[in-house]
């Protein structure tokens, strides 16, 4: 009884508070508010807001709500499709009709818990190297950013039944390095980078998977390179399972992305600078894009 009472006035409160917003119209625009909800009812914070124009497709509007989960935005007026999403949630879509010279009034938008898509079947399964890519983004200095791949790798996947005790091994050739541009791509390959003749392979050890909901994942373990091993988390999105390929096998596929920061791994950005070296910058966004193939209940998981 009490926690209802509390939540009601939670929600009375969110209300006014969206509803006494005073926003400087220019003239002839309207507002849009609302109040995002989760689904128990309590403001959802950090949830993300899409405006976009029906007739143009153009943005108009794009932000987060606030920790009381109120977003408010002035537009022309017209009619607009909005989009609300937050992690774990079944994202919502509707269509807005904009009056000029209009005041916001606000509306709940109440989220519902996303559907879980069927996990992969428990034993070994295998990536598929012709439709598996391990890419990177860096920053270069001053520059734009450098976008690369690496070209040998294996990988694979040993389901529990329970998911969260499944495992995942990638072992990568550090030599096969490909950012589309030969002199960058030695220099890389040498013992100011990656130092390949001393450290031929990055290896990535998972530890555990941790849910997150809907079809999100963190992806737990211990990324090995240049010497230095290290505890990263990979924010993962399962894309379901399929029977498919040349053969009909069954296939899973996920996408998982971190970003490493050099220094971690003795990659001294700083130290090439002072010598004159132009660098890429101190953080790289690491992204796997796996899809892997299911073998036998006992494939072996560690890629030889």
């Amino acid at each position: 009884m009490a926690f209802g009472l509390l939540r009601r006035r939670r929600l009375k409160q969110a209300a006014a508070g969206a509803a006494g917003l005073t926003l400087p119209l220019p003239p002839g625009a309207g507002a849009f508010g609302c109040t995002v909800l989760d689904p128990v009812d309590q403001p959802l914070g950090g949830a993300e807001v899409t405006i976009t124009a029906l007739t143009t497709h153009q943005v108009a509007a794009r932000g987060t709500t606030d920790p009381y989960g109120t977003f408010v935005a002035v537009l022309p007026p017209g009619r607009y499709s909005m989009l609300t999403v937050a992690e774990g949630l079944e994202p919502h879509r509707e269509t807005l009709d904009i009056v000029g010279d209009s005041s916001p009034t606000p509306q709940y938008i109440r989220l519902q818990p996303a559907r879980q898509l069927p996990l992969p079947p428990a034993g070994g399964w295998l990536f598929d190297p012709p439709h598996t890519a391990i890419r990177f983004i860096a920053k270069h200095v001053g520059m734009a950013h450098v976008h690369g791949r690496f070209e040998r790798f294996d990988g694979s996947i040993q389901i529990a039944p329970d998911m969260t005790g499944s495992r995942v091994q990638v072992r990568i050739d550090a030599s096969s390095i490909n950012t589309g541009n030969t002199t960058r791509d030695n220099h890389l390959r040498s013992a100011d980078f990656l130092d390949v003749e001393r450290y031929p392979y990055i290896d990535f050890t998972s530890t555990r998977f941790v849910y997150r909901g809907g079809s999100k994942w963190n992806l737990l373990g211990t990324l090995s390179m240049h010497g230095v091993s290290r505890s990263v988390s990979l924010d993962t999105t399962y894309l379901g399972t399929v029977n498919g390929g040349y053969g009909e096998e069954l296939r899973c596929a996920a996408l998982a992305t971190t970003e490493l920061h050099r220094e971690d791994y003795t990659l001294n950005w700083r130290s090439m600078l002072a010598r004159g070296i132009a660098v890429v910058g101190p953080t790289v966004q690491l992204e796997l894009d796996v899809q892997a193939m299911y073998r036998t209940p006992d494939t072996p998981t560690p890629p030889e």
